[in-house]
């Protein structure tokens, strides 16, 4: 297996994506507080693995706790490409995401080894998958004019518009999302096409940019309220990690705001505004926890429409398995 051949044409790929023997890139995705740390570490003690981080909050220093990034001794025994890679000031997006994780994936393929790209953000996924350089490019005096409505009307507003427009697309985004809001209507404005409609053409450009098959897992919980109670149990870890503290060391750096799109992460703007006295330390927590439970919704229903997979797990130790007999 010539696994140097990390760029193939087309032609090439396609013969190379059914088949077995060649080398496979995995994706596993599934729901926040799922388990897929757990997964990928345990894939990781049974396979020559390169794990890649999929998660647009972890790319960040300073940003742990919050995170539920790794610890340091646990990145130092299974390294994880694009985590601690910015600084909360700067921006990140999906397209710097595919950059970087094609550099990683083809960095591990060179070295005969099987990329593992784990995380919870299900847009890079997506992005990755499919790729960017086909949608249409932006548009600054449009972009000028949305953000214009949204400083008068609120992104709720404008996601409520998207919704009527794009409800598939819209159910995936935060209401309080700009970014994604704005780059939605975007696309709306510029084709007449919703979002979906070009991550469809584009269904392929993984498979045409490396030449190597896609290995889809996702873990999903049987039942919601299992997963619900995931959930509250890691904020209240994270609660006693320091969550508090690590926002309150953020917040003393000038160059940061509640408004700097890091901060938008769950968990960070919510104990923000608790520490502003906009709302006590139990109302914060079941915020996060509110917030969280919708981003975990969101997740799920891009998991519900996900085209590819080869299999779905109940929990780490089957979705390890899965993955490990398909490789």
């Amino acid at each position: 297996m010539r696994l140097t051949a990390y760029f193939c044409a087309a032609s090439d790929s396609i013969a190379m994506t059914s088949n077995r023997s060649a080398p496979a890139v995995v994706a596993l995705m599934g729901p926040t507080a799922a388990g897929k740390t757990d997964a990928a570490l345990g894939i990781a003690d049974s396979a020559p693995v390169d794990l890649v981080s999929v998660d647009s909050a972890m790319v960040y220093r300073r940003m742990d706790i919050g995170t539920a990034k790794p610890t340091a001794e646990v990145l130092a025994r299974y390294p994880h490409a694009l985590v601690n890679v910015r600084d909360p000031v700067d921006t990140y997006s999906a397209a710097h995401f595919v950059a970087d994780a094609d550099e990683a994936v083809r960095s591990s393929l060179t070295a005969g080894r099987t990329p593992v790209l784990v995380g919870g953000t299900m847009l890079y996924f997506r992005a990755f998958k499919a790729g960017l350089h086909r949608l249409p490019g932006a548009d600054p005096a449009l972009r000028v004019e949305l953000a214009a409505r949204a400083e008068t009307q609120g992104w709720p507003s404008l996601h409520s518009e998207l919704a009527r427009r794009d409800p598939e697309g819209a159910a995936r985004i935060d209401p309080n999302n700009g970014q994604r809001i704005q780059r939605a209507l975007e696309v709306l404005e510029l084709t007449g096409r919703p979002m979906g409609f070009w991550w469809t053409r584009t269904a392929n450009a993984v498979q045409e940019r490396l030449g190597c098959r896609l290995v889809e897992v996702a873990i999903e919980p049987p039942d919601r309220r299992s997963l619900h109670q995931r959930i509250a149990n890691r904020l209240d870890e994270m609660l006693q990690r320091g969550l508090v503290d690590e926002v309150e060391a953020l917040r003393d750096d000038p160059a940061l705001s509640i408004e700097t799109p890091a901060m938008r992460a769950v968990g960070y703007r919510q104990v923000w505004r608790h520490l502003d006295g906009d709302y006590g330390h139990d109302a914060m927590a079941e915020r996060i926890r509110a917030a969280t439970r919708q981003v975990a919704k969101r997740q799920l229903t891009w998991l519900k429409g996900w085209d590819g997979l080869v299999g779905k797990a109940v929990d780490a130790p089957t979705a390890v398995a899965v993955v490990l007999q398909n490789l």
